[in-house]
């Protein structure tokens, strides 16, 4: 039984790295993807032209800056317009500076904040009524532990992980949950760690619903790969 087929998604920073892996599991599902990218359009309209190869009902790319409030308006108002509703949400977009604190500038530590908790909050925020099913957040090992280069951007996923239990708490009809990789070959950590593929067929088990978690729940891929 194919649980995503039809069903309508948006993932967030799916251009690229976990994201774009996870764009590629749920296409293989036969899924709707709305994709979201920030600045390469030509990278996500490739993209979504191989989901559409892999399977996907449909995928379309998305502009989306969470560091502005009306790009992320637009984003939501987009959703509401040409489809009504969304299946899934999943806020998988992230940005790292690795400094350590006292060598990060205000601009730096304002960045990641907007985009990895305030942005995605505001989002979710605006798209809770159109949300039938699901929202997975991805958060980090980073939001369990600490890190003597990354201080602003794991007081982020610590902040994601709060989002998902309060929020869990709050709209008892849907299943809100967080996922939480550990070091993971991307850009991001130059190409360090367990690769991409395996982070994302994660995801998109959790999408499922195959590891039984409750709302509320974290998913902790840094204890299983």
């Amino acid at each position: 039984m194919n649980l995503l087929r039809g069903k309508t998604i948006l993932l967030t920073g799916g251009s690229r790295g976990i994201g774009a892996e996870t764009a590629y599991k749920l296409a293989g599902e036969g899924a709707i993807l709305l994709v979201t990218y920030q600045r390469n359009r030509k990278m996500a309209q490739d993209l979504c032209k191989k989901c559409h190869d892999l399977g996907a009902e449909r995928a379309e790319e998305i502009e989306l800056n969470l560091g502005n409030n009306k790009s992320i308006e637009m984003c939501a108002e987009f959703i509401k317009s040409n489809y009504g509703h969304l299946n899934v949400l999943i806020n998988n977009a992230g940005v790292i500076v690795w400094k350590r604190l006292r060598d990060q500038t205000f601009d730096e530590i304002e960045y990641q904040i907007r985009t990895n908790l305030e942005g995605t909050l505001k989002l979710t925020k605006l798209l809770l009524p159109y949300i039938r099913e699901t929202i997975i957040s991805i958060g980090s090992g980073a939001g369990y532990m600490g890190d003597p280069e990354l201080a602003p951007y794991c007081a982020t996923k610590w902040g994601i992980r709060g989002f998902t239990k309060a929020l869990a708490l709050d709209e008892k009809s849907l299943r809100i949950v967080s996922v939480h990789p550990g070091m993971t070959k991307t850009d991001m950590t130059g190409y360090r760690g367990v690769p991409p593929q395996d982070v994302a067929d994660i995801i998109l088990r959790t999408a499922k619903g195959e590891f039984g978690k409750s709302s509320g729940d974290d998913v902790n891929i840094f204890e299983m790969l």
